[in-house]
């Protein structure tokens, strides 16, 4: 499942060349997942670390993470199953 979320996540996202040349590439329902690079491949090389790093990040601290094409990682734990 985290691995589709991350395929469906990733078509959403939108690349911008900069003036400079290089490229920077963002996930809209996704805040705050961001990416640069000097090549379009490299950029979203980054944006897909960045992507798995910020969702490690929200499973990790039980943030809300967006529901995306109906895949909800949204997962609440029992309280008898936290110990």
């Amino acid at each position: 499942m985290l691995t589709e979320y991350i395929e469906r996540a990733m078509s959403k996202a939108k690349y911008k060349k900069l003036e400079d040349g290089t490229y920077c590439g963002t996930i809209r329902p996704c805040v705050g997942v961001i990416a640069f690079g000097s090549t379009l491949d490299e950029c979203q090389e980054e944006l897909r670390s960045s992507l798995e790093d910020w969702l490690m990040a929200k499973l990790r601290h039980g943030q809300p993470i967006p529901v995306i094409d109906g895949i909800d990682l949204n997962v609440q734990v029992p309280v008898s199953a936290r110990g």
